[in-house]
């Protein structure tokens, strides 16, 4: 049902029926380079940078480019604390649950998502905008504590 990518990554992705629902990238990622984990066809990339002291990534303006999104896909950076990342399909029908800590990284693609605070958090989020309130999102009714199926 839901498989983790190739452990030599150390990337995580949550899949469903062949679709990433979210890739979570630990903190302890530490490969040296430019890494970009997602295909062009998401409307979030996510990367990776580890440059050696010194490197310089020449000035540079970003050109206008017309986009379409469909989705809102969003990334977290949890600064400090736990949060528990409750995932669903379109359906609203409950998979998993996985722990992210201080320095991990979520981008959170597709499918429903719900969360729990489990120590006092910080986090960022960065998402399309602009955020449209009520209407950017269906919300609906978790799972309790006695049914979370937390993946390590």
């Amino acid at each position: 049902m839901i498989q983790p990518t190739d452990s030599k990554t150390m990337i995580d992705e949550i899949t469903y029926n062949g679709q990433v629902l979210a890739m979570i990238l630990p903190a302890e990622f530490r490969q040296p380079g430019i890494h970009f984990f997602t295909p062009d066809s998401f409307s979030q990339q996510l990367a990776y940078m580890r440059h050696p002291e010194g490197k310089t990534i020449k000035p540079h303006v970003h050109k206008q480019v017309r986009r379409e999104v469909f989705y809102t896909q969003e990334v977290l950076l949890i600064r400090r604390g736990k949060l528990r990342v409750d995932f669903y399909t379109d359906e609203q029908e409950y998979l998993e649950s996985r722990i992210l800590k201080a320095g991990d990284v979520i981008l959170l693609i597709k499918g429903g998502h719900g969360f729990e605070v489990l120590e006092e958090l910080e986090m960022i989020e960065v998402k399309q905008g602009p955020y449209v309130g009520d209407n950017d999102k269906t919300r609906f009714s978790g799972i309790d504590a006695d049914q979370v199926k937390l993946i390590q």
